[in-house]
């Protein structure tokens, strides 16, 4: 996410160093969220059948705090490695770590079902970061980029969540399809799924310099995916909603894929 946001919001030629110094700080960043929050989680993690087998809750990793020191480190050193490119990229850097860490794992997650909501602008953040290390500043087009993350998050989890929802009741972690009924919860699911899709080819219409691979891309991915969110509307099953989860992160991927190549071709 970065790197397609350096890419996105970088001038001509692309400063390759650059464009790797900002992948590999975010990177460093991202990495050491996660491990802190392995080791916030490792209670939950313990209980559920998905996650049981992880380092911590399995006991490979011992003292659990391990964990936690390295995780602190990796996120310091990404940080720390982000300095030298400026105020901006720093500043979405930590929003991203604090919106994970703190807002989502400590704060929200064990306690209501808004959790995924409010701790999707971390998924946005690396995208920020990315784009202000290039272009010194945040335009609008920057802003919709990261909109694409944000709005991808919830469908992608909630569609897991539903796979795996007797884990999440083990756990007692309120995700949205443990709290409602399980047609309700996949509604939630297809109706985002849908925004997400018709959101990502408004873009091409609304950001100046997106050209006709971004358009076919964002347009066929989308329309596979409205076609699974409709399925998933009309014959509201497990299986479903998990074929659905499948195909987003190849989807998001393909997004961001094509506008790195729009912007390089």
């Amino acid at each position: 996410m970065a790197f397609g946001g350096y890419v996105a919001g970088s001038p001509h030629p692309i400063d390759w160093f650059k464009a790797l110094h900002i992948t590999v700080a975010v990177s460093l960043a991202a990495a050491g969220s996660e491990s802190i929050a392995n080791y916030l989680e490792r209670d939950l993690d313990a209980l559920m059948e998905r996650t049981r087998r992880r380092p911590l809750p399995s006991g490979k990793i011992k003292p659990a705090r391990n964990a936690l020191i390295y995780g602190v480190m990796l996120t310091a050193l990404g940080l720390g490695l982000s300095l030298p490119l400026g105020t901006l990229p720093l500043t979405f850097i930590l929003i991203g770590v604090l919106d994970y860490v703190v807002v989502y794992v400590i704060l929200t997650k064990r306690r209501t079902p808004l959790n995924i909501i409010l701790g999707s602008f971390a998924g946005g953040a690396p995208v920020m970061a990315g784009y202000s290390a290039a272009a010194g500043q945040v335009g609008a087009d920057a802003w919709l980029l990261a909109a694409i993350v944000v709005l991808w998050i919830p469908s992608h989890i909630w569609s897991l969540a539903l796979r795996y929802k007797e884990d999440y009741v083990r756990a007692g972690v309120p995700m949205l399809p443990v709290v409602v009924n399980e047609s309700k919860a996949i509604r939630c699911i297809s109706s985002s799924s849908i925004l997400i899709a018709l959101f990502t080819v408004i873009i091409y219409f609304l950001a100046p310099g997106y050209g006709l691979l971004y358009l076919a891309t964002s347009t066929v991915s989308g329309a596979v995916l409205l076609y699974l969110s409709l399925k998933l509307a009309v014959k509201p099953t497990r299986d479903m909603a998990w074929r659905l989860f499948k195909f987003t992160s190849p989807y998001l991927a393909l997004i961001f894929l094509a506008i790195i190549l729009d912007k390089l071709l």
